[in-house]
């Protein structure tokens, strides 16, 4: 399960996500090119996007084919998302197994 947080710059978690996301084939085999974001995802690892990157992050995941994520999933990733926008030297993590 990959879990997904808000952090800080300092690291503190402001955002605890409620929904994660289970790896699957679906998952891990989006095309990069198409889903740069998304598509380098690794199941066993962290991985943190800024701002600009979440911009691009919120561009996906319209695009997803279905049943890559779940509809919870895909809309607490935009809420989580729009808060690293919305506020300042805030980073999106996603926490691998």
């Amino acid at each position: 399960m990959i879990d997904v947080q808000v952090r800080s710059e300092s690291g503190v978690i402001e955002i605890h996500g409620r929904h994660g996301v289970a790896w699957s084939p679906e998952l891990g085999g989006l095309d990069q090119a198409a889903f740069p974001m998304l598509g380098h995802l690794l199941p066993y690892a962290d991985t943190m996007f800024n701002s600009r990157q979440v911009v691009t992050l919120l561009d996906e995941i319209p695009r997803l084919p279905p049943g890559v994520v779940t509809d919870e999933f895909a809309q607490e990733l935009t809420v989580l998302g729009r808060a690293v926008l919305d506020g300042q030297a805030l980073y999106l993590w996603f926490l691998g197994d």
